[in-house]
């Protein structure tokens, strides 16, 4: 059965620019934590020898002892290594802060300085780590108004170990928006359950009250795998192709893709060997989201659609966790 889509969503109508031959647009942006050398390069072989182009993001510091999560940074010779063959096959490196814990303005500054000299330029697509104070417009000031007001009480209920998120704010130590918006054309919002991000709202916007972020773009919700696979169930992509509609999968590839084995699971090769065949424009993140803004453009939103945004995103959240619980990690992911 596909996705019920809500009302208040603005159905696609027509697909994206695409160069021609292709029916659609799909993404990836691997969140990069949890992933080492002992889960992600099986994940990317796969998606190599099936033709995709991803992005994957990265931490550039070592975080020492106080880590949150875990997983490999660019600190690691050999991390980096396979990091920068990635980005020789075609993957796009994106940025996910600074390292797995909390950085000052100065420790940001210098970690998008290093992501240019290893890189050869500076990242044009990125994610805020939610365990870090520096993430931008993030818990209460995602959304507005008393939903920013009763998001503010349920995090000090239910999450009351979360850090202030102070990375717009001008007075803190922790602030680097102006360093995002010199540096980075596209940060991770909202994100949805659902296939075809065109069937909820723009896929691309910009938000005049939340200044320091270029252009928002939406992403279709998938922390770990038994989401990934749900975005991916054969009626999904059918309506996908049917509409030419454009997916970016946010998820985490080093979670639960490859199992203690070190092996792959079976289900996501078969659905990502599926997906292969359906004559997709398998690109990164930017590539992807360039082409979105030469079709549908950046609007800025207006109070009200921003209001509708928010609101269908809260309750696509409540829905998506009824069905399929709590996260397995230790932390949510900003979007969540």
């Amino acid at each position: 059965m596909s996705e019920a889509v809500d009302a208040n969503a603005r159905p696609s109508q027509t697909g994206i620019k695409l160069p021609e031959g292709y029916k659609f647009g799909f993404s990836i942006f691997d969140d990069t934590d949890w992933t080492t050398l002992q889960n992600g390069p099986q994940v990317y072989d796969l998606l190599g020898e099936l033709g995709f182009k991803i992005t994957k993001s990265v931490w550039v510091d070592e975080p020492g002892p106080q880590r949150t999560i875990g997983g490999a940074t660019c600190a690691e010779p050999q991390y980096l290594n396979w990091v920068l063959k990635l980005q020789q096959q075609g993957h796009e490196i994106g940025y996910h802060n600074a390292t797995d814990r909390s950085s000052k303005r100065d420790q940001t500054r210098a970690a998008l300085d290093k992501f240019e000299q290893l890189f050869g330029h500076a990242p044009r697509c990125g994610a805020d780590h939610a365990a870090n104070a520096e993430a931008l417009y993030a818990g209460a000031a995602r959304v507005s108004g008393v939903r920013s007001t009763a998001y503010k009480f349920a995090q000090r209920l239910l999450q009351p170990n979360r850090p202030d998120f102070l990375g717009e704010d001008p007075n803190s130590e922790y602030f680097w928006g102006d360093l995002c918006a010199e540096r980075i054309d596209y940060w991770r919002g909202f994100s949805f359950a659902h296939t075809d991000l065109r069937a909820v709202g723009p896929v691309l916007h910009h938000d005049s009250s939340r200044p320091f972020v270029n252009a928002w773009f939406t992403s279709s919700h998938a922390p770990r795998l038994a989401q990934f696979l749900q975005r991916l169930h054969p009626d999904h992509l059918d309506q996908l192709q049917e509409d030419g509609g454009v997916c970016i999968m946010y998820t985490h590839l080093g979670l639960d893709f490859v199992d203690e084995r070190g092996q792959l699971n079976s289900e996501f090769v078969k659905a990502m060997t599926d997906l292969a065949d359906r004559g997709g424009w398998y690109v990164p993140v930017s590539t992807m989201l360039d082409a979105v803004r030469s079709s549908d453009g950046c609007p800025n939103l207006t109070v009200s659609q921003r209001a509708g945004l928010e609101r269908r995103w809260i309750l696509d959240r409540v829905r998506d966790r009824s069905r399929f619980g709590p996260r397995v990690a230790t932390h949510d992911q900003i979007a969540t």
